[in-house]
């Protein structure tokens, strides 16, 4: 069995660009690299399709959903988490990636059975 990739996903409005932002901008890499974190996306160009963007996303894959768990609960996060939450309005998830090969009907099953 192999272990599928994990996502956290950020969306920031309204940064306070200031000290405590470049400061956790500093320091975020040297907290993902025990977990096997690396940025995919990092407030880069968006081109929005649908809907209001009026904001940034970030991307940091991990090579599972424990890492990223791990990532986000480990105490070097913790230390410099409010130094974004605090100057900045975001929201934050981690998603579940899909195994190589993965098309959309093969989760078909799974919605299928869920459905009322």
């Amino acid at each position: 069995m192999t272990t599928t990739p994990a996502y956290a996903v950020a969306y920031l409005r309204n940064v306070r660009f200031g000290e405590e932002i470049i400061d956790y901008l500093k320091r975020i890499d040297a907290t993902m690299d025990p977990y096997g974190g690396r940025f995919l996306a990092h407030v880069s160009e968006l081109v929005g399709l649908e809907g209001e963007w009026d904001g940034g996303v970030v991307i940091i894959e991990f090579p599972s959903m424990r890492a990223a768990q791990d990532w986000y609960a480990s105490p070097e996060y913790a230390a410099i988490l409010p130094l974004r939450t605090e100057n900045s309005d975001s929201i934050a998830a981690l998603v579940g990636g899909v195994p190589e090969g993965y098309r959309a009907t093969d989760g078909l099953a799974t919605l299928l059975a869920a459905t009322p």
